[in-house]
């Protein structure tokens, strides 16, 4: 029997590559598509790459009409939205998925700090589960409300939380360089992510700002019990879609090879983590359009720090695709289902 899902916010890029997701999704049927700018619209006219595979039409969103409707419902909505619908959403016994930043944090005063907007069910964030798949699994399994990470966070959570819990680095101090596809900035149109504006230039923005840096510093607190603090520098390149974080660690490993062995080992059951053999460091391009999280590392014996290379598409594993992976769990079907496609190259 399949599972009717719904996507709310479903014209956003997140939105829409959750469309394209679930749409051969062999055991999801899609039951409510919301979008408030294009409701009436049917989804081909807007992506008319979808043109022969969705035959739907956006609606406005009725929390009421969503609820009989699905069994789960993904969230893509800009952040404070997430928080007035989950609580009847999840009374009405759906379960969900929020993108957005709403629920990552268990200290809703932290997200109030940050994102400058006040918190309307605090008590939900004690409930909800982190959803970096392949360190909160058990957790997330038959969880009714998980949040989504955002896509900075997975790309740099995925290596780090595995290499401190192997002892392999100390992540107090950390230096992070990331940098992103356009396509993480929205569909919205802004100056910023203007084609003038961004094609050939790499842009540094929100330096010592960036909203995700408090999400991987809890993050690293609650996946390894290490409270620290880090430095986090995101910037935007001319291209369409990806994430590539560098992170310089302290460590007092010395050879490559065994690094990556006992990261083998600890990612033996991840499908969607790959590593690169010593030496080799991987490209935005590996990734692109799939779900996978490819790792590079080496060890830099003169400073005594660990170089990492950590690389994801920012709207497939950084959001849609983890998001797909978490409904799979929580639903206790097979973690890849829907996901198993290879990247698209070149």
């Amino acid at each position: 029997m399949a599972v009717n899902a719904g996507i709310l916010g479903a014209t956003g890029y997140a939105g829409n590559e959750l469309v394209r997701l679930l749409s051969g999704h062999p055991d999801v049927e899609l039951t409510y598509l919301s979008s408030e700018s294009y409701k009436g619209s049917e989804v081909a006219a807007v992506y008319p790459a979808l043109s022969g595979i969705i035959d739907m039409s956006y609606r406005p969103l009725d929390i009421s009409a969503v609820a009989d409707a699905c069994d789960v419902v993904f969230i893509a909505m800009p952040n404070g939205e997430a928080m007035k619908m989950t609580p009847s959403l999840l009374s009405a016994g759906v379960k969900v998925v929020d993108l957005g930043a709403d629920f990552r944090f268990k200290d809703y005063r932290l997200y109030e700090e940050w994102y400058g907007i006040t918190h309307l069910s605090p008590d939900l964030c004690a409930e909800a589960v982190y959803g970096l798949t392949e360190i909160n699994r058990d957790r997330i399994a038959g969880a009714s409300l998980v949040a989504n990470p955002g896509c900075y966070p997975t790309s740099v959570l995925l290596p780090v939380t595995a290499l401190t819990r192997l002892g392999l680095i100390d992540p107090a101090g950390m230096v992070i360089d990331a940098k992103s596809g356009v396509s993480g900035s929205g569909r919205a149109l802004s100056l910023a992510s203007h084609y003038c504006e961004t094609n050939d230039s790499i842009t540094a923005y929100k330096v010592g700002s960036h909203r995700h840096t408090p999400e991987i510093e809890t993050g690293i607190l609650e996946t390894t019990g290490c409270d620290c603090t880090v430095t986090f520098t995101p910037h935007l390149t001319p291209m369409t879609r990806g994430i590539l974080s560098t992170v310089y660690a302290e460590t007092e490993a010395k050879s490559d090879e065994e690094i990556l062995s006992a990261l083998a080992e600890f990612y033996k059951e991840s499908r969607f983590v790959r590593l690169r053999p010593a030496g080799n460091y991987p490209s935005t391009k590996s990734v692109y359009g799939s779900n996978y999280c490819d790792i590079g590392l080496k060890v830099d014996r003169r400073t005594g720090r660990m170089v990492i290379v950590s690389v994801i598409d920012n709207l497939v594993k950084g959001a849609a695709g983890q998001a797909v992976q978490n409904m799979n769990l929580m639903l206790g079907l097979p973690e890849e289902r829907g996901l198993a496609a290879s990247p698209l190259y070149p």
